[in-house]
C-alpha cells in the first residue's frame, strides 16, 4: 500500500531552479522573437522568478548566465545581488560560464588551437569562480560548443588533452564546498566531432578530476532514441550525476519546456533518480529552456508543475512488488507496477502539496491572478531587454 504521507514528505523537499536567461527573450539561432515586459536587467529576472517560486513553492534558486546576466552597471556588484534575491526569498544558483559566443571561438575555446584563445577562456571561467565567491552559488556549469567541422581541422587528441589541462585549472581555483558540473552535447554547433560529445567523456574527465567534477545531464542533448534513464541510473551508481538541464526535444536540442515531447521519458528518468539515491541536494534540478513563442513565465511555471507531476509518479511506484515481480522473472507484471504509477492522476495530491506549502493548489491560475503579467508590460517600457539576438 503506497504512504502518502511519505510522498507528499519528499515533494515538499523538491526544488526546481530556473534559468535567468529563460525569462529574457530567447528562441532559437534563427530568429527571437521579442516580447513585451521582458526583464531589462538581472534585478528584473529575479523579479519574475520570485513569482514562479511564489506561485509553485519549489523554486527557489535561479541560474545565472556570465556575462548575460551582467551587474557592471553601478548596481552594487554581485554580493549586492545576491542580498536582492534573498530580499525576494530566493538565492543565486548556478553559475553558467559562456565560451560561445566571441568571435574569437570560432574553433573552440579552451580546446582552441591558439594558447592566446584558451588563455582568454580559462580567464573567463575563473572570473566565473570569482562571482561563484561573491554569491555564494555552489555549481559552476561548463558546457563548450568547442569542436570541429571538418575531418582534419585539428588533432582530436590533441584538443582532448587542452581541455583536460583547463578543467585541471579551474577544478584547482574551486573552493571545498564549490563543485563543477560539466554538460555534453553530441553536435551543433561543431559537425564532425565535439569535444564533450557523451556522457562517457564527461565522465571520464571528471572521474580524473576528483570529487568536486560532476556530470550534468541536459536532456535534450541526446540522439533520438537514446536510453537517458540508463546514463542518469550510471551516473548515479558511480557518483557522479550533479545535476540536470531539464528540457524537451522532438529532434534535436529543441529546449522546450520539460516534459511536453515525452511526459513518460521524464517520468522514467525521475524513477531512476530516486531509485538509485539522487533525490536530493546533491542532484541540482534546473531547467535550461528557451521560450520562443510562448509567455515566458506562465511557461517556466508549467515546466516547474510538469517536473513536479513526474516526480510524485516516479514516487508512487511500487518499489516493493515491481522488485517481486523483478525476481520472479515476471515481465507483464513489473511493466504493469510502473504502468500504474504513470497512469495515476497525481493532480489532486499535488495541490493538497501545495496547500499545505501555503501556495496555491492552481500556480498557472493563481499567476494570471496576480496581475504580474500585465503589470510589468506596462512598467518595463523603454531600455534593452534582455536575451540575446537572432
Amino acid at each position: 500500500m503506497t504512504d502518502f504521507a511519505a510522498v507528499k514528505a519528499a515533494l515538499k523537499t523538491q526544488a526546481v531552479e530556473t534559468p535567468s536567461w529563460a525569462y529574457g527573450n530567447s528562441g532559437t539561432r534563427f530568429k527571437v522573437f521579442a516580447q513585451q515586459g521582458v526583464p531589462r536587467t538581472v534585478r528584473e529576472k529575479l523579479d519574475d522568478a520570485a513569482q514562479v517560486h511564489a506561485v509553485t513553492g519549489i523554486a527557489p534558486t535561479v541560474a545565472l548566465h556570465i556575462p548575460w546576466d551582467d551587474v557592471s552597471d553601478g548596481s552594487g556588484g554581485w554580493a549586492a545581488l545576491a542580498k536582492y534575491a534573498s530580499e525576494r526569498g530566493l538565492k543565486l544558483g548556478t553559475i553558467n560560464s559562456n565560451t560561445f559566443q566571441d568571435d574569437d571561438y570560432r574553433l573552440g575555446s579552451v580546446c582552441h588551437p591558439d594558447a592566446a584563445v584558451r588563455r582568454k577562456a580559462l580567464g573567463h571561467l575563473f572570473a566565473c569562480v570569482d562571482i561563484m565567491d561573491a554569491t555564494g552559488s555552489k555549481d559552476l556549469k561548463l558546457w563548450f560548443a568547442d569542436g570541429t567541422n571538418y575531418p582534419g581541422q585539428d588533432d582530436i587528441r590533441a584538443r582532448q588533452d587542452r581541455l583536460a589541462e583547463a578543467l585541471a585549472a579551474v577544478y584547482e581555483r574551486l573552493g571545498a564546498d564549490q563543485r563543477m558540473l560539466l554538460e555534453y552535447k553530441f553536435f551543433e554547433p561543431a559537425f564532425y566531432t565535439t569535444d564533450v560529445p557523451d556522457w562517457g567523456t564527461a565522465y571520464a574527465h571528471c572521474l580524473k578530476l576528483g570529487d568536486k567534477a560532476q556530470v550534468v545531464v541536459d536532456t535534450g542533448h541526446h540522439a533520438p532514441g537514446t536510453n537517458i534513464e540508463f546514463i542518469v541510473a550510471t551516473l548515479l551508481r558511480e557518483g557522479k550525476l550533479g545535476g540536470f538541464d531539464f528540457n524537451s526535444r522532438f529532434y534535436a536540442d529543441d529546449d522546450l519546456m520539460v516534459g511536453a515531447a515525452d511526459p513518460f521519458q521524464l517520468f522514467r528518468i525521475m524513477y531512476e533518480v530516486i531509485r538509485g539515491g539522487g533525490f536530493t541536494p546533491d542532484v541540482a534540478f534546473m531547467l535550461d529552456q528557451c521560450h520562443n513563442i510562448e509567455a515566458k513565465i506562465p511557461a517556466i511555471v508549467r515546466s516547474v508543475m510538469n517536473v513536479q507531476e513526474a516526480t510524485a509518479k516516479a514516487l508512487l511506484v511500487d518499489r516493493s512488488a515491481l522488485a517481486v515481480a523483478q525476481r520472479e522473472g515476471d515481465v507483464l507484471e513489473a511493466h504493469a507496477v510502473v504502468m500504474d504509477a504513470y497512469n495515476t492522476d497525481v493532480r489532486p495530491l499535488l495541490c493538497e502539496v501545495r496547500e499545505e506549502l501555503g501556495v496555491d493548489p492552481d500556480p498557472v491560475g493563481a499567476y494570471r491572478r496576480s496581475g504580474w503579467g500585465s503589470r510589468i508590460v506596462a512598467e518595463r517600457v523603454g531600455g534593452q531587454q534582455a536575451g540575446w539576438g537572432a
